[in-house]
């Protein structure tokens, strides 16, 4: 199979996999989910490996990045809801960076991982595009990073529906930051579904976990070094 045919067969899988979530519902349609197992058993087939996948697909992952700026746009539509909740919302993505990564740390020294796997446990919880740059800073394997990245966002969107029935959540400030924080891009995609200002804060949510986990990358780098 020639590299020129993984980018058209990556998108042509998502849009079956985003038609077939939209027709069902469930959570393991979930495109997140159901479009990587399609092409992981379409490169088992053809005998392809993850090089030679990047090789032609290498310029979808460069898209992440103005994909996540296009987040923009619905964090500017709100900015008067933002405004009046900054305060609560640094605190709540401080303290959401904080569990996350030292949950990651904790649970991957119990199972006795290895540095370059615990290190790209860390930025599990942070959009793509900022925790490839995350794992590279504190040792990590980005590429491995970004599966991980993944699992939490296909494994958050999943329960963040059942935590909303749950807790008593009543604000659009707090569903939304449930889902930017604990499940990234696609928390804020099951965000929108809820709600255009629960949607909003979600992207907030998840730009500013991730210039904040950028930021100190560098710092936790010279301690888990």
């Amino acid at each position: 199979m020639t590299l020129a045919v993984w980018p058209l067969a990556t998108i042509v899988v998502y849009l079956l996999a985003k038609a077939t979530y939209r027709r069902l519902g469930t959570w393991w349609a979930m495109p997140l989910l159901l479009a990587p197992a399609l092409l992981l058993g379409l490169a088992l087939v053809a005998h392809t490996d993850y090089r030679d996948y990047m090789r032609g697909s290498h310029f979808l992952l460069l898209m992440l990045g103005p994909a996540t700026v296009a987040f923009a746009l619905p964090i500017y539509e709100r900015r008067a809801l933002i405004a009046r909740h900054w305060k609560v919302l640094i605190v709540g993505v401080t303290a959401g960076s904080g569990m996350a990564m030292a949950s990651a740390w904790l649970l991957a020294t119990w199972l006795h991982l290895s540095p370059d796997l615990r290190a790209s446990l860390l930025p599990r919880s942070i959009t793509t595009p900022f925790a490839i740059v995350v794992s590279g800073d504190v040792g990590g394997v980005p590429d491995l990073t970004a599966v991980f990245v993944i699992l939490t966002g296909v494994f958050g969107a999943a329960t963040g529906g059942l935590l909303l029935r749950w807790l008593p959540l009543r604000s659009s400030l707090a569903r939304g930051a449930l889902f930017g924080m604990g499940a990234h891009g696609a928390g804020v995609a099951k965000a929108m579904a809820v709600g255009e200002e629960e949607g909003s804060i979600a992207g907030l949510t998840m730009v500013l976990a991730g210039l904040l986990n950028v930021t100190v990358a560098p710092v936790l780098a010279h301690f888990i070094g």
